[in-house]
């Protein structure tokens, strides 16, 4: 055989080997290709829309976390003012009390003082009397000098 035909052969067995590629086993095998082109695109886009949600839902959490820092601290402060004012109220009470006591304990000691004064005045005209017994050396009659020591006592 010569080279020249054989070349020829193989020349048309490759075309055919060629046609039979371009038509049955390249588009499946291009299918196949952008099938797998395709799935990568939209697992790299669904990465990058998980990637935003996931930021996006890291802000929503940090501003929650911080509203509620900033609630926490409203009601920390509301308790403590709270607190004070409870604390102020009670000093305030307790010192109104003790002023009472106080006032209490005054206006006793003024009426114990007058009490004792009395009893002071009584004694005083009593032994006044006996005084006066002893000096004059008879008895005074009390019913009968009662003005006397009554004036005697307001002297007193």
């Amino acid at each position: 055989m010569n080279i020249n035909a054989t070349l020829i052969a193989q020349l048309i067995v490759f075309l055919i080997l060629v046609w039979f590629t371009m038509k049955f086993i390249w588009p499946p095998m291009v299918k196949a290709l952008d099938e797998r082109a395709q799935k990568i695109a939209d697992g790299l886009s669904a990465a990058d829309k998980a990637k935003s949600e996931l930021s996006l839902a890291n802000k929503r959490v940090e501003e929650q976390l911080s509203a509620a820092r900033n609630e926490t601290a409203q009601r920390l402060a509301d308790a403590e003012r709270l607190a004070q004012s409870m604390i102020e109220e009670a000093k305030t009470r307790a010192s109104e009390e003790g002023a009472k006591i106080v006032a209490n304990a005054r206006a006793e000691a003024a009426q114990e003082s007058i009490k004792a004064r009395e009893a002071l005045r009584e004694q005083v005209a009593a032994l006044a009397v006996k005084g006066a017994e002893a000096i004059l050396r008879k008895e005074v009659n009390a019913g009968v000098h009662a003005d006397l020591l009554s004036r005697l006592k307001t002297e007193l």
